[in-house]
């Protein structure tokens, strides 16, 4: 199957979760190919006709824009400009990622006001196509002039036939990758180089990667927590209906009826209770879970504002003759959204680790850490201890990104985003709390066992549910290695189907 950009049609999220399920191809549309064609002939126009400088096409870049480069160093310029900003450095951007960014760049070029020649569009794609996926480094972007530094990474190899990729998956010289297929390096022309380095593709890429995953990971939340309340001989007045529209956010209505739907026809939740109330954890759980909820819709539609925009400069507007050098690289409105994303999914893991730590706790009838003889046995002791710390960690990396600057480029770029910073530590805060969220299952699972134990079952789909997580992972009765359990009920979750 192939996807064809059209720059008339919306690309979503629902569209790229799609094109990832289903291993797609990408191609250029017409409509696409036109426009890329039509915007990169009126920029040689332009610049045949125009006598003023214009930045980034006959100028240098930054605090260097009012250095004016001659017609015949137009390339090189383009070419130095790539090269000097490749500069990455820490961890590589996981192949994810990559792919991500090679998507999204080419959509960005497909609405036709970039400047870039379609030959340079198409290598991005092939690269998609081919899997020919550059090294690229996590630390650089300062997320304010676009993303320059990871873009340098990526477009290096891609398009200038230097450095190191990931070819089907095993790491080489590209030149092995362009002598096997016939490539060539592209002659940039000119602002080629700054547009394809100009841009939030790194920062988008990571938003769409994580914004996908919190979805997920909200929904598996409401599963898992379904099963602990009912593990836990919780009560299901907390998710009524009729209560929640006394209060009446989304996320909150959508919460408490996931976990009635999860939990109908429970034998345990229908039972007589002796206590009142629930802790926190489990009755506040649809106002947590819900608010995560509606951040991720929030997050969700700046993001795809963003990749349905044009994010280079300068702006190329042929219709109006005009070449505008403007600020749509700065990743301000990522960076704010990207804080707020951290934040949702790590609250997250922060109530799931407290319905752990409940489930540990030897109430309501379950024995100290799930294990039938606590003394000799530690059981779930450790498992808690290590959501507790994942959960410390995600705190850590909640401090917000956005509101950090350090000026750089001769103070001519005085305040910038950080949206970098902020795209990579969300990526890591999805992780702990999927995590997180393995832990709890892994506990809850347990719990449940010892209410089967009682005679008693929970729901039709709560119990399927389980039975398939035992296939990977087994009731504990006596101590055994827990970090296998543990690694094995996070791939349960990366691998169910929702």
């Amino acid at each position: 199957m192939t996807y064809t950009f059209n720059p008339e049609e919306r690309l979503t999220l629902a569209k790229i979760q799609e094109i990832i399920d289903k291993k797609m191809t990408l191609a250029l549309g017409e409509e696409a190919k036109r426009r890329i064609e039509k915007c990169r002939a009126y920029l040689n126009h332009k610049m045949e006709s125009q006598k003023e400088p214009i930045y980034g096409v006959t100028t240098g870049f930054g605090s260097l824009c009012n250095i004016s480069i001659s017609k015949e160093q137009l390339s090189q310029l383009q070419k130095n400009l790539v090269m000097s900003h490749a500069c990455g450095v820490g961890d590589e951007v996981p192949a994810e990622v990559v792919r991500l960014m090679l998507l999204l760049k080419a959509q960005n070029f497909c609405f036709g006001y970039s400047g870039a020649q379609l030959q340079t569009v198409q290598r991005l794609v092939d690269c998609y196509n081919d899997d020919v996926l550059p090294v690229v480094y996590q630390q650089g972007s300062l997320g304010a002039s676009g993303d320059l530094c990871p873009l340098a990474n990526l477009m290096l190899p891609a398009i200038l036939g230097m450095g190191d990729v990931y070819w089907h998956g095993r790491r080489c010289d590209v030149q092995e990758v362009y002598k096997a297929k016939g490539w060539q390096p592209i002659e940039l022309q000119s602002k080629e180089g700054l547009a394809l380095l100009n841009g939030t593709q790194f920062m988008s890429s990571y938003a769409v990667w994580s914004l996908l995953k919190a979805m997920r990971l909200s929904k598996q939340a409401d599963m898992v927590l379904s099963l602990s309340l009912d593990a836990f001989d919780g009560r299901i007045e907390p998710f009524y209906e009729s209560l929640h529209m006394v209060r009446p956010h989304k996320g909150q209505l959508e919460t408490a009826a996931a976990v009635r739907c999860w939990l109908e026809g429970s034998e345990i939740i229908k039972r007589h209770k002796e206590h009142v109330q629930d802790p926190y954890s489990f009755r506040c759980a649809p106002q947590v879970h819900g608010a995560a909820k509606d951040t991720i819709r929030y997050v969700a539609s700046v993001v795809e504002t963003e990749i349905n925009s044009t994010t280079d400069n300068p702006i190329v507007l042929p219709d109006e003759d005009m070449v505008i050098s403007g600020g749509h690289f700065h990743g301000e409105p990522l960076a704010m959204v990207l804080d707020f994303l951290a934040i949702a999914v790590a609250e997250l893991g922060a109530i799931s680790e407290r319905r752990t730590y409940q489930l540990i706790d030897a109430k309501r009838g379950l024995p100290s850490f799930l294990v039938a003889k606590p003394g000799l046995n530690s059981g779930f002791m450790i498992p808690q201890y290590a959501a507790a710390a994942i959960v410390s960690q995600s705190k850590q990396l909640c401090t917000p990104c956005s509101v950090d600057s350090i000026p750089s480029s001769q103070n001519q770029e005085d305040l910038v985003s950080m949206g970098g910073n902020a795209a990579t530590k969300t990526y890591r805060v999805c992780e702990n709390t999927e995590r997180v969220l393995a832990i709890e299952l892994f506990n809850a699972a347990q719990a449940l066992d010892f209410r089967h134990q009682e005679g008693l079952k929970s729901s039709p789909a709560i119990e399927k549910m389980v039975a398939e997580y035992r296939k990977s992972v087994n009731f504990v009765d006596i101590d055994e290695i827990m970090y296998k359990h543990i690694h094995a009920s996070v791939r349960f979750l990366q691998e169910m189907a929702l």
